[in-house]
């Protein structure tokens, strides 16, 4: 098995054992001090931390499929399954988005009385804040050490949970302090958009690894230099690259004088593979293809070094 993706796979492991003890935590005390408190902002907030831990719980699930070495129904390994699950984060998070405004937004337009909530949720809410701060850098750290996408969306999610929390907090002291219920149902409302829409960019990102799209400019230039560095390679065109759970796919085309010998050419190809993986951190596999130089083809697909100068 690829020695990056076990890495990767023991590091999401860990991150997801940090956010799920500590996501179980928090929506328990959000939870039951909404309730207790009659906060529907609050209950909201511990509903959108109580996705937190299913996302855990999926996260570890991830870990150990991407663990998996490549098999005959799987020759590129498992490492989209990081990707998959992403998506599904999304979906799920878009539904705790869209379940938090339609119960808000029915009290608010069936004009529903509202008790102003108690003290308790702002305590509630503090503790929110404050350990969703600790959780979303320890994800991010992670994130950066596995350069796992998942973790990152992750570490996102928990960034934003802190501002839902925080206008979740402003909710509930304007309610205090003007003595109106309806502004904790209003509080609840911006709280279900929030998540919405960080549910939107979640999903984007991964649909365009599950697209294979994305044109990051300093890594396509990271390997025409490659290939320009080697002396005997040459004119470096239809590049793919594509992301697999983090890491990169590299499908490339190179000239070699046409006298040259299969070995010979063989060897050039390695040099390059070799120049490229210096260049290029977290490289998953290269394909190089060889060609004589000055051979003439239609490309229907990759780049060159061309693509860039608009």
């Amino acid at each position: 098995m690829n020695q990056d993706i076990a890495r990767k796979a023991r590091i999401i492991k860990t991150a997801s054992y940090t956010a799920l003890f500590g996501n179980t935590l928090l929506a328990a005390i959000k939870i039951g001090t909404g309730i207790y408190a009659g906060s529907l902002a609050v209950l909201g907030d511990g509903i959108d931390s109580s996705v937190d831990v299913l996302i855990a719980i999926m996260s570890l699930i991830v870990a150990r499929i991407i663990s998996r070495p490549a098999d005959e129904t799987h020759p590129w390994g498992h490492g989209r399954a990081e990707t998959v699950a992403t998506a599904l984060l999304a979906c799920i998070l878009f539904f705790a988005g869209a379940q938090l405004i339609l119960n808000s937004g029915q009290a608010i337009i069936f004009g529903e009385e509202r008790k102003v909530p108690s003290a308790p949720a702002l305590v509630g809410t503090l503790i929110s804040i404050g350990g969703k701060i600790l959780l979303a850098w320890t994800q991010y750290l992670f994130s950066k050490k596995a350069g796992s996408a998942m973790l990152k969306a992750n570490a996102k999610n928990m960034t934003g949970d802190v501002m839902l929390s925080a206008g979740v907090l402003v909710g509930l002291g304007l309610s205090m302090l003007l003595d109106i219920g309806i502004i904790d149902s209003v509080a609840a409302l911006v709280v279900g958009f929030w998540v919405i829409k960080s549910a939107i960019g979640i999903f984007m990102e991964a649909n365009t690894e599950l697209m294979d799209g994305g044109i990051e400019k300093e890594f396509y230039q990271a390997v025409f230099d490659a290939v320009r560095s080697v002396e005997e390679a040459g004119n470096p065109h239809r590049v793919r690259m594509r992301r697999i759970a983090g890491l990169w796919d590299i499908d490339i085309d190179i000239e070699v004088k046409p006298n040259k010998t299969v070995i010979e050419a063989h060897w050039i190809a390695h040099k390059v593979e070799k120049a490229i993986k210096e260049r290029v951190e977290g490289v998953y596999d290269i394909m190089i293809h060889v060609e004589p130089a000055g051979n003439l083809e239609d490309e229907g697909y990759g780049l060159h070094e061309g693509s860039f100068k608009n």
